[in-house]
């Protein structure tokens, strides 16, 4: 497997793409949107289904050469699920109805795995989610005099921890499974989750000031501010990113990416670990040095 920098380009399909390539869709999310949003659907989704067909069309026509390429290709599946719980969880629908529907959207991860496997795929990482209540936006949204609501270590919301728990327990279980139907397909657990919470229980240990803090958003007291968002008003960015986990309220900072790639690749993270599942993608291990000495 060849490891080069991502290169940003918008690939025609059929064109051959080098050695990396992000098939995402912003947003993305496995269920559709009937079943994520209460009341009317404010929103534009992408599913999941719309995702695949942006792999498909890049595999080399002919059984051999598409077999050959996804047996030497290594596919990052997720994270995916975020989205299925931050769109109903910022329209107030309640905890216990998102864990309702949990069940399905790991249901949706795994069809995406057999397809991928049906392709030839021998190789993939599959992300459980983050710690959901160590981001600035929930812990404004969510603010509580409740002291049990928040983790003594941490600061995090508690049960919005559980949460992805509960997720990444379903998850695991059902890696397990897949794991024993292709005994001969390599299906990596990694652990966001614990490689994330690292960075919440010794911030310090990683040059972190608060973790519990945006760089860039509004004047509240995470960081955040319901009235000013990052890119929107009267928003403030922070002098030193690398010093702060949370780049906007949601998404993780460069320096924590950093910390959780580092986590994946050289540490105990991943489930198994790499160095046990490098016979199809013998060169994955050297990430480990490159994520050690650059920004990613």
């Amino acid at each position: 497997m060849e490891v080069g920098s991502a290169i940003s380009h918008r690939y025609q399909c059929g064109e051959a793409v080098p050695a990396l390539m992000n098939a995402a869709v912003g947003s993305a999310a496995p269920l559709p949107p009937a079943r994520l949003l209460k009341g009317e659907l404010a929103r534009v989704i992408y599913r999941l289904p719309q995702v695949l067909p942006g792999v498909v069309c890049f595999l080399p026509e002919g059984a051999p050469g598409c077999k050959s390429m996804m047996n030497q290709s290594l596919f990052l599946v997720g994270e995916i699920g975020g989205n299925d719980y931050n769109h109903p969880l910022y329209d107030g629908v309640s905890i216990t109805k998102i864990r309702s529907f949990t069940p399905s959207v790991i249901a949706k991860i795994s069809s995406t795995i057999t397809e991928l496997i049906e392709l030839g795929a021998k190789t993939l990482v599959v992300p459980g989610n983050l710690p959901i209540g160590c981001l600035p936006d929930y812990l404004m949204i969510f603010k509580s005099d409740r002291k049990k609501d928040y983790e003594l270590e941490t600061g995090c919301l508690r049960w919005m921890n559980e949460f992805s728990q509960y997720h990444n327990k379903l998850l695991i279980n059902e890696l397990e499974r897949l794991r024993k139907l292709h005994p001969d397909v390599a299906i990596i657990y990694a652990d966001y989750y614990g490689a994330a919470m690292a960075i919440f229980l010794s911030p310090e240990q990683f040059g972190i000031e608060d973790p519990l803090v945006a760089c860039c958003g509004g004047r509240g007291p995470y960081g955040v501010s319901a009235y000013a968002r990052c890119g929107y008003g009267e928003f403030n960015v922070c002098h030193d990113p690398e010093k702060y986990a949370s780049w906007d309220g949601h998404h993780p900072s460069e320096a924590a990416y950093k910390v959780i790639a580092t986590g994946l690749l050289r540490g105990s993270y991943t489930k198994p670990s790499f160095a046990t599942t490098t016979n199809s993608c013998t060169q994955i291990t050297d990430l480990g040095s490159y994520v050690e000495h650059n920004a990613l």
